[in-house]
C-alpha cells in the first residue's frame, strides 16, 4: 500500500513560517514604514502647540498670570467664525493673495534672471554682485519711505516691496545652485561635445533644480512676510489691515484671529511647496 503524504500544517507553525518568508512587496513595506514615520512626526509636532494653547487658555482665566489680557482661544475662534461668515476675512484674504502673487511673480522672475546671470557669467558677477549684495542688506521697511515718494501708497508700492523681498533669496539660491554644479558633470558634457544650450538644459539647470526651488520657497515665504509688514504700514484693506484695525480698537480677538490665519496659511503654503519639490525631484536617489 503506497505511503500517504501528510500535508497538514502543525498548529504551532504560522503560514508564513510554513510557506517561507512573507511575499509582501518591498514597495508596500516602504510605504507602510513611511506612513508610520510621518504619523509619529505629525503627532510630535503637536506637542508644543498644544502646550502653548493650554497656557493661553489658562492665562485668560486667571488674573495672576501676566498674559491675562489675551482673549480666550474660544473667543478668538468665535471671532474667526464670525469674520468668515460675514465674508470680511475672505475678502481681505483675496486682496492679500493678489498682492503677494503679483509681487512674488515680479520678484521671482527678476531673481531667476539675475541669479542665472550671476551664476553663469564671471564678468557679470564681478560687476553686479557687489551692488546686489549691498542692496539686499537693506530690509524691506528701509525702502518704504523712498518708494512712497516715488510711487505713492497705492498697489504699486505693495508690489515693489513684496517683489524686493522675494527677489533676494531667489537670486542668491539660483546663483549658488548654478555655481555648485560639479565640474565632473561639465567635463563629461564637454567630452560628449554638448552645445552651450545642451550643457545648460541637460546638465546645469537639472543639477541646480533643488537649490533653485529652495530659493523659490524662501522667496515666497519672504514675500508672504513682507505682505503683512507692508499692509501694516500703508494700507486700508487686506489681512494685515485687520491686525491694525483690531489693535486700534483694542479688539485683540480680531488681531489674534488674523495672526492665526496668517500663520496657518503660511505653514500650509510652505508644506505645499515642499510636496511639489518632492514630486519634481523624485528622480533623485536618496542621500544625493
Amino acid at each position: 500500500m503506497p505511503a500517504v503524504l501528510n500535508l497538514a500544517v502543525p498548529s504551532d507553525v504560522t503560514p508564513a513560517q510554513h510557506f517561507g518568508p512573507s511575499k509582501v512587496p518591498a514597495r508596500a513595506r516602504a510605504w507602510r514604514k513611511g506612513v508610520q514615520s510621518w504619523l509619529a512626526d505629525w503627532l510630535l509636532a503637536w506637542v508644543v502647540p498644544l502646550l502653548l494653547l493650554g497656557l493661553w487658555a489658562l492665562s485668560s482665566h486667571y488674573e495672576w498670570i501676566a498674559l491675562q489680557v489675551l482673549p480666550s482661544p474660544l473667543q478668538v475662534w468665535a471671532t474667526l467664525v464670525d469674520l468668515t461668515r460675514s465674508g470680511e476675512l475672505l475678502d481681505n484674504l483675496q486682496i492679500s493673495a493678489v498682492r503677494v502673487l503679483y509681487g512674488f511673480g515680479i520678484g521671482a522672475s527678476v531673481g531667476l534672471a539675475l541669479g542665472v546671470g550671476l551664476g553663469l557669467s564671471r564678468s557679470f558677477n564681478a560687476y553686479v554682485f557687489p551692488l546686489f549684495k549691498a542692496i539686499s542688506q537693506v530690509p524691506v521697511i528701509g525702502w518704504l519711505p523712498l518708494l512712497m515718494l516715488l510711487v505713492g501708497i497705492d498697489e504699486a508700492l505693495k508690489f515693489l516691496l513684496i517683489a524686493k523681498a522675494a527677489l533676494v533669496p531667489v537670486a542668491v539660491n539660483t546663483c549658488q545652485g548654478i555655481q555648485g554644479v560639479a565640474n565632473m558633470h561639465v567635463e563629461v558634457a564637454k567630452v560628449f561635445r554638448f552645445t552651450r544650450w545642451q550643457l545648460l538644459s541637460k546638465v546645469v539647470f537639472p543639477a541646480a533644480t533643488a537649490q533653485i526651488w529652495n530659493g523659490l520657497r524662501y522667496g515666497f515665504t519672504h514675500a508672504w512676510l513682507a505682505l503683512v509688514v507692508v499692509v501694516l504700514l500703508a494700507s486700508s484693506e487686506g489681512i494685515g489691515f485687520m491686525i491694525v484695525y483690531g489693535r486700534q480698537l483694542f479688539q485683540l480677538d480680531i488681531v489674534l484671529a488674523a495672526v492665526v490665519v496668517v500663520g496657518v496659511l503660511g505653514y500650509l503654503i510652505d508644506k505645499l511647496l515642499g510636496a511639489a519639490e518632492s514630486h519634481l525631484l523624485r528622480w533623485r536617489k536618496p542621500g544625493l
